[in-house]
């Protein structure tokens, strides 16, 4: 393993993470994120000339819509469900003194 992780690195993870860690998971974090890094150093050998960088793996367009009104101001017959209504709002009872 190339990336060695210190002692520091795990216990500031740690403390990010909100864990207590015995030594034992200590050490394991360790390895774990020692063999995380040499896996991405490997990755990092690829050629990847010519290729062109992707946001995800299938071609994928914006398929947002236009906000566009279409109901318009119905106001005025939502209001007619109310119980009680005062100045064009729904009048409701007193939650908090």
């Amino acid at each position: 393993m190339a990336n060695v992780i210190s002692d520091e690195t795990i216990e500031y993870v740690g403390i990010l993470a909100k864990l207590e860690l015995s030594e034992e998971e200590k050490e394991a974090a360790q390895n774990d994120m020692a063999r995380m890094l040499d896996h991405i150093d490997k990755l990092s050998e690829l050629d990847t000339t010519g290729i062109e960088p992707m946001s995800h793996v299938f071609p994928v367009s914006n398929v947002m819509r236009e906000d566009v009104v279409t109901n318009g101001d119905d106001s005025e017959n939502i209001l007619k469900n109310a119980p009680e209504e005062k100045d064009s709002a729904f009048v409701v009872p007193k939650t908090v003194d």
